[in-house]
């Protein structure tokens, strides 16, 4: 019988298999310190301002940006850490601040942009400069949450009501639909229809605006004059989108009924409002693909 050798007889997994938790621990401390700071207003937002259609991407923005962000964890870690350490701090204080001023006097924009704030001090404190070049898309994504004033956006948001209720209006009547106009208000048959800021304002042009610029940072293209002539065609694919949503709610209302145009289908419409937007956005950006191409 062959001896068996003594190494043989160990059992248990070897010692380069072992776990080292210890390097997970700063990763935990700053997604707990995060969740303490920031969780009890995500949970405010979310009863609140996120549950009405006008606010109601937020969390999907907010989702969205935390996934560009962890898409960059492995060119973050392979980065040379050069910490910028002062202005990290100063970035870090100007966050808390904001955040301490929003939170005690109900501002929204102050306590949710402080987050901004606050991750632009991490990533300078912990790798440098050259993290900010790396994410700054995710970071300026993340800015399409931020609930802004009400009165900024009744200002910006009157004069898109005005035209959208205008070409709709003026698009029904040219298919001959009893439709009449008074101010963002439409008349059509014996049905009044408010054209509210949900269907043709400022958020949803911030959230299709965020729309196409996750395309392109997907897309990844390197031409700049592409990148900005898509960004700027965005406003008026959004403006298309909003022109159809309300088309569509005002037919079902004079076909169905006051309430299957305030029903289920006014929430389908929002749907339809992004599916249209997104068509236009994919077939404007082949065009102009074509275009450039052909130049």
């Amino acid at each position: 019988m062959a001896a068996i050798p003594e190494s043989s007889s160990t059992s248990g997994p070897p010692a380069g298999d072992a776990v080292d938790w210890s390097a997970y621990l700063p990763l935990v401390l700053l997604v707990g310190g995060w969740l303490a700071m920031f969780g009890s207003s995500y949970y405010r937002l979310s009863t609140t301002i996120w549950a009405t259609d006008a606010q109601g991407h937020g969390p999907i923005i907010l989702a969205v940006g935390a996934w560009l962000l962890y898409r960059k964890r492995e060119a973050l870690s392979a980065l040379a850490r050069r910490p910028q350490t002062l202005l990290g701090a100063g970035f870090l204080l100007l966050g808390l601040a904001a955040y301490a001023i929003g939170r005690s006097q109900s501002v929204w924009t102050l306590e949710i942009g402080a987050q901004i704030l606050v991750l632009v001090a991490l990533l300078l404190c912990f790798y440098g400069g050259a993290a900010l070049r790396l994410a700054w898309f995710p970071l300026f994504f993340l800015a399409f949450m931020i609930p802004w004033p009400p009165e900024l956006v009744d200002a910006a948001t009157h004069p898109l009501k005005a035209a959208v209720s205008v070409v709709a209006a003026s698009l029904l009547y040219d298919a001959g639909y009893p439709v009449g106009r008074s101010g963002v208000i439409l008349m059509v048959g014996p049905y009044q229809l408010l054209v509210a800021d949900a269907c043709a304002g400022l958020n949803s042009l911030f959230t299709l605006e965020a729309l196409g610029l996750l395309y392109m940072n997907l897309m990844n293209y390197q031409s700049i004059r592409r990148n900005v002539l898509l960004a700027l065609l965005i406003l008026p694919i959004s403006f298309c989108a909003n022109v159809v949503r309300v088309i569509v709610l005002v037919l079902v209302t004079y076909y169905f009924g006051d309430e299957a145009g305030q029903g289920f289908v006014h929430g389908f419409a929002g749907m339809v409002l992004f599916l249209v937007a997104l068509m236009l956005i994919l077939s404007t950006d082949r065009v102009i693909g074509l275009v450039l191409k052909a130049r």
